[in-house]
């Protein structure tokens, strides 16, 4: 069976990354993945792409199946999760170009299956949602990477009017997102290490007058980018420390949990 120890998650414009990979279709008890996973090496580990929204952009942020990526990920084995995505600034923190690793979430979604709990008794510690060793290894791998920061995640996939904005702004909340929840708190209970690495593609509706964000400049602010952000992967997958010890995965030792971790 074809395994990984390493996943990347590749956002909006990150449609591929591995050379040469092996595609593996995975079927989940939660239905089918944004896409068949590829695996391939990256720095002698086994690493498993999955581009979020599918190979063609076909799963808008709302409709992402974020419980079967996740499960399908797991099922290869995979026990730590690179998650690359575009993000919106807020506030002069940040700026278009940035590469920020936030090390705190609040999740506005409304619509989405947040959880793999659907019963019993199973609450999930979540107070810093990614996991600190791998922010560190993000953090360590390049020059004039941002650490630290909160990211909003809101429900899409359109974008924020401005008083949204202006409001989020106002809680002291540097980045917005539209898929960063679930996602970190599905693997964590699949019991995964997590980091998300933002690419700051825009400045929000409510940081500067003119008529706000658009589509198509944060995609060719993600393009411009990309190659950058798989050299920041190269060298953030040859960097990692083992998952053995991490509290991503012994949060659930000794708790029954009501459903699989395969």
């Amino acid at each position: 069976m074809t395994r990984a120890d390493v996943a990347v998650i590749g956002g909006t414009g990150f449609y591929s990354f591995l050379d040469d990979p092996e595609e593996v279709a995975v079927e989940t008890p939660y239905g089918a993945p944004s896409s068949p996973l590829a695996v391939g090496t990256v720095a002698g580990r086994r690493v498993a792409f999955l581009p979020r929204h599918g190979a063609d952009h076909a799963h808008p942020p709302h409709g992402i199946n974020y419980r079967a990526n996740a499960w399908a990920l797991r099922s290869l084995g995979v026990r730590q999760v690179l998650a690359p995505c575009a993000v919106g600034g807020l506030r002069d923190t940040v700026a278009p170009g940035d590469v920020v690793v936030p090390d705190q979430l609040v999740d506005r979604t409304h619509r989405r299956v947040g959880s793999f709990v659907e019963s019993g008794a199973v609450h999930l510690p979540f107070a810093d949602p990614y996991c600190g060793r791998l922010r560190e290894t993000v953090v360590s791998a390049g020059d004039g990477i941002a650490d630290g920061g909160t990211m909003v995640v809101v429900e899409g996939p359109r974008f924020s009017t401005r008083a949204e904005s202006q409001h989020y702004a106002a809680q002291g909340w540097d980045l917005i997102n539209m898929t960063g929840a679930p996602e970190a708190a599905l693997a964590r209970e699949m019991r995964q290490c997590y980091a998300a690495i933002a690419l700051v593609t825009d400045m929000d509706a409510g940081v500067e007058h003119g008529s706000g964000v658009g589509q198509e400049e944060v995609f060719a602010r993600f393009r411009e980018n990309l190659e950058r952000l798989k050299g920041l992967l190269t060298d953030v997958v040859a960097a990692l420390p083992g998952p053995d010890g991490c509290s991503c995965s012994s949060w659930a030792d000794g708790i029954e949990l009501t459903y699989e971790v395969p």
